[in-house]
């Protein structure tokens, strides 16, 4: 093979925003499949990464990204060169090399096929969101919630896993709340799904033990005073499915609620998903996310709009998807 040089963004000291350079092979991690990277997307992970903020990389240098989709270059790990592949969080990013790369070496056993319907680009729009939304559905379907239970509450219905969680959860049958604080986004939500739109400003104020029993379930990827109020007004013997903290890591919440209302709490990680697990949920994802509802997600960006990008997700300013052409 010839000598690979490729762009990619990298981190190279704490606190510092990453920089976009030139790379080859030898600068790859390590793993048994090398991919040429197509694709990739934007998540809050992404943005903290890419601005050098806290809480994401944990050794230096690093190259940014926690999803990526491309061709595998050489037959290893079980796949087959050509074939298109897909890898989301499992540590991309954070302790293995990410997926802002023209080329990537991964570990074949955290690598799942590409989804039939969807493909790399489909992949990518939904990426880490989208499968942290599905994973967040197959928690509240193993507990046994039913769409004949009463309404589900997706809280940050605008961000990627929301806008994901209202429109899986509507397909499913389920009468989808959406909370958001945007009003010019009312009609987006009634898009994907949302029969009710809930004022955020609802689920921000100082939490009360109790609340009115309001929803039968809930996907939070907010936490923080939200999540406490969430948690307060769920009905007995509901379940909320937490994946995020955009909102706070705190929980000013009591023990009221599972105590007095059987209410599960339930956490989701996407990043240690199983492979078989990942499969599962890609599986759904496929059969679930309709080409219509995806393009209502999607942002297409170029490789180079990323840092302006990652400031604007930071600041709550992207509504759905970002997708990336890692390769122009």
């Amino acid at each position: 093979m010839p000598d690979l040089a490729f762009r990619a963004y990298r981190v190279h000291e704490p606190k510092q925003a990453a920089e976009l350079v030139t790379l080859s092979e030898s600068d790859l991690g390590e793993g048994d499949l090398l991919v040429r990277v197509t694709h990739s997307s934007l998540n809050y992970k992404d943005g903290l990464a890419m601005l050098g903020k806290s809480g994401v990389v944990r050794s230096f240098p690093m190259t940014c990204g926690i999803d990526l989709a491309g061709e595998v270059v050489e037959d290893g790990g079980g796949f087959t060169a050509g074939e298109t592949v897909v890898l989301t969080g499992a540590g991309l990013s954070e302790t293995r090399p990410g997926g802002y790369s023209g080329y990537q070496r991964v570990d074949s056993a955290l690598v799942v096929p590409a989804p039939v319907k969807l493909g790399a680009r489909g992949a990518m729009v939904v990426g880490t969101a989208g499968l942290t939304a599905m994973l967040c559905v197959l928690r509240l379907e193993e507990v046994g919630l039913t769409p004949a239970d009463g309404p589900v509450l997706v809280t940050g219905a605008t961000g990627g896993v929301g806008s994901f969680a209202v429109s899986l959860l509507a397909g499913l049958g389920f009468e989808v709340h959406a909370a958001t604080g945007k009003e010019s986004e009312h009609g987006y939500l009634a898009a994907l799904g949302a029969s009710e739109i809930v004022e955020r400003d609802r689920l921000t104020v100082e939490p009360r033990p109790l609340g009115k029993e309001v929803w039968a379930g809930a996907v939070d990827s907010v936490g923080g005073p939200t999540l406490a109020n969430v948690l307060a007004q769920t009905r007995f013997g509901g379940a909320v499915a937490a994946c995020g903290l955009a909102g706070g890591a705190g929980l000013p919440a009591t023990v009221m609620p599972f105590i007095l209302r059987n209410v599960s709490l339930l956490g989701v990680d996407s990043v240690n998903a199983s492979a078989a697990l990942r499969r599962e949920a890609w599986a759904r994802l496929d059969d679930g996310v309709s080409a219509e509802s995806l393009e209502r997600v999607a942002i297409d960006a170029a490789f180079e709009d990323l840092p302006a990008l990652s400031a604007q997700i930071l600041q709550g300013e992207i509504r759905g998807r970002v997708v990336v052409e890692v390769q122009a």
